[in-house]
C-alpha cells in the first residue's frame, strides 16, 4: 500500500507541477493579449493550453465546443455575400479557448506569426499597422507579466516563511580548496591550521550577504574560470571575522565549480518513517550506534559538550588517534546513552579517469586498492533478486577480476539493463551468480571495501591525479608485482590483518626515514590468490611517506548520514521586509539566469547541467514533495527564467523580435523579410537542436544512464 500511496503522490505533485507551468506561461501570453488589446491590434485568438480546443467562447457566440473558427469565418463569408442577418459588431473578432494539452498558452493576433513572418495584414488594427514603439510594448508585456508574478511570488514565500540551510558550512572536503587554503588574516588572528571548519558561519561571500547556503553554492557555481571567490566567516572563539580568497576547482561528480564544502548538518538524528526504519537500523548499525532511537539528539562528543553542528564531531575523531571516541545521545524522551564509535582510517584521497571517460574521486593507500564487498544487500526482495549477502568479498565482477570499488562499480553500469556474471567468496566458499543489473545502473546492494575488516587488495592503481585537472602521475603501487586478489601477511615482519593494521605498520616502519627526507624500502609479505606466499619489497619515494604520514582519523560516513540537515526559517520581519526580499530574489535570479549563459560560453557551466520540460517536471515533483511554500518559491523562479530565455536576443522568441522593432523604430521601415525568414529558421534550427540536446541529458539523467 506504501508503494501505491507514493506513486500516486508523486503523480499528483508532478501533475501539479505541469499545471503549475502551464499557468505560468499562460501569465505570459496574458500579458501580450492585455497589451495587444491595449494598443488597439485585433486579437484573433487567446488559448490556454496547446492542441484542439475542448471548449471555447466568442461573444455573439458564447460558450460551445470544440472551436467557433469555422462558424466565425462562415459568418464573415456570408456577411461578405450579403446573405448574414447578423451584425458585424454582434460577434466578436476574438475567440477564447481552452485547449486540450494545458501546458501553457498563446495569442493570436491579426498579421503576427512568429513562425511565418510573411502572415501580414494591411488592415488598420493589425500588428503590422500599429506604431513600432507600441508594438514593442506588446512583446515586452510577457516577459514583466512574468517579473511581476515572480515578485508576488517570492512576497507571499518570504511573508510565511521557507526552511532552508543557514548560511553555515558544514562538510569540508579533504584536499580540496576549502581545506587547504589560509585566511589572509589567520596570522594576525592566531589560527594556525588553513582551510575552513564545520561551524564557520558565512558572513560575506564577494561583497554580499547569504542568507541561505544554496546562495554560496551558487555563487561558487557561477564564479569565472580562474577567479577566486572572496569569502568572510565568523568562527567561534575568533576575534574577528577570517577572510578567504579560495579558487574554486571543477566537482568531479557534478562538472560546476566548487571549493569542497557542505552544507550544515544539525545534531539530531532523521526521524524516519516506519517504512525507512529497517534501512534506517542498518546504516546505525554500519555506523557504530546500533539501538539509538531515532530523532536522538547528540548532546556530546568525546570531552566536548558544545557540539552546535553535527560535522564538528570529525574534529573529535581526528584528534582520538584511532580509539574509540564516546558518543552520548539524549532521546525524544529525554533518555541519554552513551556509545563508543570506532574512527576511520583515512586514506589518500584522489582522481582516477573512469572507463566512462569521466572522472571520479576516490581513497587509496599508495595506489593500493582494498577489495570490493557487500555492505548491505538490501532487502529480503533485493537479496532473493540478486542473491548477494552482506559481507560477500567479489572475486570477479563481469570481465574485472578482484575488483576494486571503482572498478566494479564501473563493469556493473556497463551491463545496464542485463544480467552480469558475478563470483564472490562466501564464508570461505566461492559462489557464482548472474543477477540482473538494474536500468539505473545498479544491482540493488550497498558496496563496500576490505579495508577495515582484511587485507585483502583488490586491483591496484597505477595512475592517479591530485586534481581533476592534474596531470597523471604514478603510485607507489606500481612498482610491485601486483595484479590484484593478493593479501598482505605482514610489513617489515609485523603482522597484519587489514589493511588499515598494514597502513599504520607502514607508516610505524617508515617514521625515520621521513624525519630524515629519504627514501624508505619495506618488506611486504603477500599471499597470493592461489594460496601460495612470497615476499616484495617496496620503495617508497619521500612524496610517498609526506602522503602516507599525513593520513589519521576521522568519523564514519554512515555516522554522518544519520543526521539531519541543519534549517532555518527565512521568514520577512514584515511587508516592507517581504517586497524588499522578493524583489532582491527576482534581481539575483535575473543575474544568475544571465550569467549561467555566460558561464555555458565560458565552459564552467555544461549544457548538460541545463534543464528542459522534462528536467523541470522531475525536479519540480521533488520540490513539490517538501510543501507548497517550496512549490510557490519554484514557480518563482520558473516565471523568472522564462522570463529571460523569452528577452533572449534569439529569433522567433520576445528578445529577437524586440530587436528587430528597435530596428524598425529607428530606420523607419521594417526589416526585410528575406532576413526575417532566415534569422526565424536559423532561430528554429537552434532552439529546436537545444531541446532535443537538453531532454536527452535530461532523460538520461532521469534514468540514470
Amino acid at each position: 500500500m506504501t508503494g501505491i500511496a507514493g506513486f500516486f503522490g508523486t503523480l499528483i505533485d508532478l501533475l501539479t507541477v505541469v499545471v503549475g507551468f502551464g499557468l505560468i506561461v499562460f501569465i505570459h501570453e496574458l500579458g501580450h493579449f492585455l497589451a495587444a488589446r491595449w494598443a488597439g491590434i485585433r486579437v484573433l485568438g487567446f488559448a490556454l493550453g496547446f492542441g484542439p480546443a475542448i471548449v471555447s467562447y466568442r461573444r455573439g457566440f458564447g460558450f460551445q465546443r470544440g472551436s467557433s473558427e469555422d462558424r466565425y469565418r462562415d459568418l464573415l463569408r456570408r456577411e461578405s455575400e450579403g446573405t448574414s442577418d447578423a451584425k458585424p459588431v454582434a460577434v466578436s473578432p476574438t475567440e477564447y479557448r481552452f485547449n486540450a494539452l494545458p501546458l501553457g498558452g498563446y495569442v493570436k493576433m491579426l498579421g503576427q506569426e512568429d513562425l511565418n513572418p510573411e502572415a501580414t495584414s494591411a488592415a488598420p488594427d493589425s500588428y503590422q499597422m500599429t506604431p513600432p514603439w507600441k508594438r514593442m510594448v506588446v512583446i515586452s508585456a510577457g516577459v514583466i507579466m512574468n517579473l511581476i508574478s515572480a515578485v508576488i511570488l517570492f512576497i507571499v514565500v518570504f511573508m510565511i516563511g521557507r526552511d532552508v540551510p543557514p548560511p553555515t558550512i558544514g562538510l569540508v572536503a579533504s584536499n580540496s580548496p576549502a581545506a587547504t587554503t589560509a585566511a589572509s588574516n589567520a596570522e594576525d588572528l592566531g589560527v594556525g591550521a588553513p582551510g575552513l571548519r564545520p561551524g564557520d558561519r558565512v558572513v560575506s561571500i564577494n561583497g554580499e550577504l547569504p542568507r541561505h547556503f544554496d546562495a554560496i553554492s551558487l555563487a561558487v557555481a557561477m564564479t569565472s574560470r580562474g577567479a577566486p571567490v572572496d569569502l568572510e566567516v565568523e568562527r567561534a572563539g575568533s576575534e574577528d571575522t577570517l577572510r578567504f580568497s579560495i579558487r574554486p576547482e571543477a566537482d568531479p561528480r557534478s562538472g560546476l565549480l566548487s571549493v569542497g564544502i557542505g552544507p550544515s548538518v544539525s545534531t539530531t538524528l532523521a526521524k524516519v518513517k516506519e517504512s525507512e526504519l529497517a534501512a534506517w537500523s542498518r546504516l546505525a548499525e554500519s555506523a557504530g550506534i546500533a539501538g539509538i532511537e531515532s530523532g536522538s539528539r547528540l548532546v556530546q562528543a568525546g570531552d566536548r559538550a558544545d557540539i552546535t553542528e553535527a560535522l564538528q564531531i570529525v574534529e573529535v575523531f581526528e584528534a582520538s588517534e584511532g580509539r574509540p571516541v564516546a558518543l552520548t545521545f539524549e532521546s525524544p524522551t529525554g533518555q541519554r546513552t552513551t556509545l563508543e564509535v570506532e574512527p576511520r582510517a583515512e586514506f589518500i584521497a584522489s582522481f582516477v579517469a573512469r572507463t566512462t571517460g569521466e572522472v571520479a574521486s576516490l581513497e587509496h593507500l599508495l595506489g593500493l586498492m582494498p577489495l570490493m564487498t557487500v555492505e548491505d544487500a538490501g532487502t529480503e526482495q533485493d537479496r532473493a533478486r540478486h542473491g548477494l549477502r552482506s559481507g560477500d568479498a567479489f572475486l570477479r565482477i563481469g570481465a574485472v577480476e578482484f575488483p576494486s570499488l571503482l572498478a566494479g562499480t564501473d563493469e556493473v553500469r556497463a551491463s545496464a539493463g542485463q544480467p552480469i556474471a558475478i563470483e564472490v567468496r562466501r564464508d570461505g566458499a566461492e559462489v557464482t551468480l548472474e543477477p540482473p543489473v538494474r536500468r539505473d545502473r545498479t544491482v540493488g546492494f550497498t558496496p563496500g571495501d576490505t579495508r577495515a575488516d582484511a587485507a585483502a587488495l583488490g586491483t591496484p592503481l597505477r595512475t592517479v591525479r591530485d586534481s581533476i585537472d592534474g596531470e597523471p602521475r604514478r603510485v607507489a603501487a606500481a612498482r610491485l608485482p601486483l595484479s590484484g586478489g593478493e593479501t598482505i601477511l605482514a610489513v617489515n615482519g609485523t603482522a597484519v590483518s587489514t589493511l588499515v593494521g598494514a597502513r599504520d605498520a607502514l607508516i610505524e616502519a617508515t617514521r625515520d626515514e621521513l624525519a630524515a627526507a629519504s627514501s624508505a624500502t619495506v618488506t611486504l609479505e603477500l599471499r597470493g590468490p592461489e594460496g601460495g606466499t612470497g615476499e616484495a619489497d617496496w620503495t617508497l619515494e619521500p612524496a610517498d611517506l609526506e602522503r602516507l604520514h599525513a593520513l589519521g582519523w576521522t568519523a564514519p560516513a554512515e555516522l554522518l548520514a544519520l543526521f539531519e540537515p541543519a534549517e532555518i526559517s527565512l521568514r520577512a520581519s514584515g511587508p516592507v521586509q517581504a517586497v524588499e526580499f522578493g524583489l532582491q530574489d527576482t534581481r539575483d535570479a535575473l543575474i544568475k539566469t544571465y550569467i549561467t549563459f555566460a558561464r555555458l560560453f565560458e565552459g564552467t557551466v555544461k549544457i548538460e547541467h541545463l534543464k528542459g520540460p522534462v528536467g523541470i517536471a522531475h525536479v519540480g515533483t521533488l520540490i513539490a514533495s517538501r510543501g507548497p511554500i517550496w512549490l510557490m518559491w519554484f514557480f518563482a523562479l520558473l516565471s523568472v527564467n522564462l522570463a529571460v530565455i523569452n528577452f533572449l536576443p534569439l529569433p522567433i522568441v520576445d528578445g529577437g523580435q524586440f530587436l528587430m522593432l528597435v530596428y524598425e523604430q529607428f530606420r523607419g521601415k521594417p526589416v526585410p523579410m528575406q532576413v526575417q525568414g532566415a534569422v526565424t529558421m536559423a532561430g528554429l534550427l537552434l532552439i529546436g537542436t537545444l531541446f532535443i540536446v537538453i531532454t536527452f541529458n535530461d532523460v538520461r539523467n532521469l534514468l540514470g544512464l
